[in-house]
């Protein structure tokens, strides 16, 4: 790429003749074949808001089923919260570790439980990973085609049902398209 050129998405060419800069516009067959800007982003799945009302809609009926006073959390694949409920009877704690498990879930790609295994099995230095403050069974990542949409947090009850809550949310998100 010459001094003049510059991979700006809108379609515009940075022109470096003096220290003001000045734009000028060009035409995609402008650039070569090898031309980095010829080249097409990648495109990316996400949950919108009725796959996040599925998710959290299947985990509270599981919960309800078993009688559990639990919190839900559903988090995107940056582990911001898009969804949080607390059921009645939940400690209010739960809300804030169902967060935190979501968001290990998330933002690791990977189980919250498989954090704590490892913390269990003496490997205390995950204790100080950076953004990972839910290392406790009960966060589960929701993957689509090789890709983390983001992750479901349960708190309230045992790990292993947490993670039970957890899990049939995550399966509601990912049915196979009829």
């Amino acid at each position: 790429m010459g001094p003049s050129e510059s991979c700006v998405g809108t379609g515009f060419a940075m022109l470096r003749a003096s220290p003001i800069f000045a734009l000028r516009r060009f035409n995609r067959s402008e650039m070569g074949r090898g031309h980095p800007c010829n080249t097409y982003m990648k495109s990316k799945s996400f949950l919108e808001l009725a796959d996040v009302k599925a998710i959290a809609a299947a985990a509270e009926a599981c919960a309800a089923k078993n009688q559990w006073a639990v919190a839900i959390a559903v988090v995107d694949d940056g582990g911001h919260l898009l969804w949080l409920q607390r059921l009645d009877g939940a400690a209010p704690i739960a809300a804030q570790i169902a967060i935190a498990k979501a968001t290990t879930a998330a933002l690791g790609r990977r189980a919250s439980a498989e954090y704590e295994q490892m913390i269990n099995g003496g490997r205390n230095a995950f204790l100080s990973a950076p953004g990972l403050v839910g290392m406790l069974e009960g966060g589960v990542p929701i993957l689509h085609d090789g890709q983390c949409l983001g992750a479901v947090g349960v708190s309230g009850v045992k790990a292993p049902e947490d993670a039970q809550v957890a899990s049939v949310g995550v399966a509601a998100a990912v049915q196979p398209e009829a």
